[in-house]
């Protein structure tokens, strides 16, 4: 079968989605989603942290374990789903590349809730996290990566200038039409850096 590796730019409350394949070294994009990654597409859903602010501490303890678990389910649910599609294609996936943030380690739940720019990390780590587990989940290596250093590295990585790559990765979307914004196109660096870095060999020159 041939390998395959999805991408993932996380939001709150979604992802965008990406599986790509390499043909002669460039990808080629199977499919793309944006699946949710909590039941009730809301803001107090797709804001834990910001939700949690506003409880009494056991209590936001409580509401954000239950969202991280249901973001760890709906991840994994959206992954075996893809896995099953390509399957029939042909297609094995083997890994997954994910944006992060700076990487920083979280602090206590209490000192997150007493900070508004913690909150807005944590909400995005907590999704973030959940598609890390349903990656492991379904066995395929993890591919992380910070979002500022995306271009650089992929740059670097597959001996393409940023400008190249950036206009690749667009014109992949022109027959696919809309949605095709930075975060579908983010996501296919990602798979793509993270099919090189299984093969252990680098793109074009």
């Amino acid at each position: 079968m041939i390998p395959a590796a999805l991408g993932f730019r996380a939001h709150s409350g979604w992802t965008a989605l990406v599986a790509v394949s390499l043909e002669k070294d460039g990808p080629r994009v199977l499919l793309r989603q944006r699946p949710h990654l909590v039941e009730t597409f809301t803001y107090e859903f797709r804001q834990p942290y910001h939700t949690a602010e506003s409880k009494p501490l056991e209590k936001a303890r409580e509401f954000v374990s239950r969202m991280e678990s249901e973001a760890k389910c709906l991840a994994e649910e959206a992954i075996r789903s893809v896995q099953a599609d390509l399957r029939k294609q042909g297609y094995r996936l083997t890994s997954f590349g994910l944006l992060r943030g700076l990487g920083k380690p979280l602090p206590s739940l209490d000192k997150i809730l007493s900070s508004h720019a913690l909150i807005h990390a944590a909400d995005g780590e907590l999704f973030r996290e959940g598609l890390i587990h349903g990656g492991r989940r379904c066995r395929l290596a993890a591919f992380t990566i910070p979002e500022r250093d995306l271009l650089p590295v992929a740059s670097k990585t597959l001996r393409t200038k940023e400008a190249d790559l950036i206009a690749r990765v667009a014109a992949l979307g022109k027959p696919l039409g809309a949605p095709w914004s930075q975060d579908e196109k983010f996501a296919v660096l990602a798979a793509w850096l993270a099919l090189v870095s299984r093969r252990g060999t680098s793109g074009p020159r």
